[in-house]
């Protein structure tokens, strides 16, 4: 694909500011110049990228799929520019923490204020990564620690510390029939509606295998991003049934109005790891290895 830098900048900033003028500002370029370049890559690509609704340019399907590979782009280098700029300054202790499969962190303010009395001048960034695949992210020295429990090709590069099991639910509205169940089996799930977070997506590559009992064959499948806010909605709305992890979905059942059923007569669990590149690491890192641990392993996290 003949596509560059410069280009990517101009999807951006044209996307998020809506016109050629406002993008032509924030890249300190003329409009007729800007114009001239979206027409050429354009024409190199050709298709469109923008459909014009009024005075605004609005991404067509094609100018939203590359927009996604220039944020991805552009954030990475900013990132890496930030990075560098750090280094440079003498200000290169920090923790780099990314957590996989779950947005939505209660756990992590006290592990935080229990790090910063130790450490009060390390800075703590919470990443995220793509394809909620931290693994990869590591060993590309991306992410200095990270919470993982999704099985990753190359787990055997990394250290893992075992911290709790975590046991799958099925969220359902209370009214909902499965409400009354002790635990679900695999003929439950039969033409049953759900609603999971895109790495289950069948058509991804990789695709995870569902959250549910072998042989089961559920109805539509209705996939989303990682914003669990998004999937506890459409729950809570009647769209289907989803399975989270317990101490996910936990915090949501009462202000939903949600029920947790047990998937299976025995608890279908998952293990959580700290992961860390191997060898010694610094000792700012060590104690959030530490801290984290120390929470993570209590009875009340797990």
């Amino acid at each position: 694909m003949d596509v560059d830098l410069r280009d990517l900048e101009l999807l951006h900033a044209t996307a998020d500011a809506g016109s050629l003028t406002a993008a032509a500002e924030r890249l300190y370029v003329s409009q007729p110049a800007l114009s001239q370049r979206l027409t050429r890559l354009e024409a190199r690509l050709g298709m469109p990228l923008f459909d014009r609704k009024g005075r605004r340019l609005i991404p067509n399907s094609a100018g939203r799929r590359l927009l996604v590979a220039a944020r991805q782009v552009i954030g990475e280098l900013e990132s890496a520019s930030r990075d560098l700029r750090e280094i440079r300054e003498g200000r290169g202790r920090r923790v780099r923490f990314a957590a996989q499969c779950s947005t939505t962190f209660p756990w992590l303010p006290p592990v935080l204020r229990a790090f910063r009395e130790r450490e009060p001048d390390i800075d703590v960034r919470i990443e995220a990564v793509a394809d909620d695949a931290p693994i990869p992210a590591l060993l590309a020295d991306l992410v200095d620690v990270a919470l993982v429990t999704k099985p990753d090709l190359q787990m055997d590069r990394v250290s893992l510390t075992r911290l709790f099991e975590d046991e799958m639910m099925a969220v359902v509205p209370t009214a909902h029939p499965w409400a009354a169940r002790t635990h679900l089996t695999a003929r439950d799930f039969d033409g049953a509606d759900l609603v999971l977070y895109d790495f289950y997506d069948q058509k991804r590559i990789p695709s995870l295998p569902l959250p549910i009992p072998v042989g089961a064959r559920p109805g539509r499948i209705t996939t989303m991003p990682v914003v669990t806010d998004l999937v506890v909605e459409m729950v809570a709305g009647g769209q289907g049934a989803t399975v989270l992890p317990n101490w996910v979905a936990a915090p949501y059942a009462a202000s939903h109005d949600l029920a947790l059923v047990r998937i299976g007569a025995q608890p279908l669990t998952r293990t959580w790891y700290c992961a860390t590149l191997p060898g010694p690491r610094p000792p700012h890192l060590d104690a959030f290895v530490e801290e984290l641990t120390t929470h993570l392993t209590s009875p009340r996290s797990a």
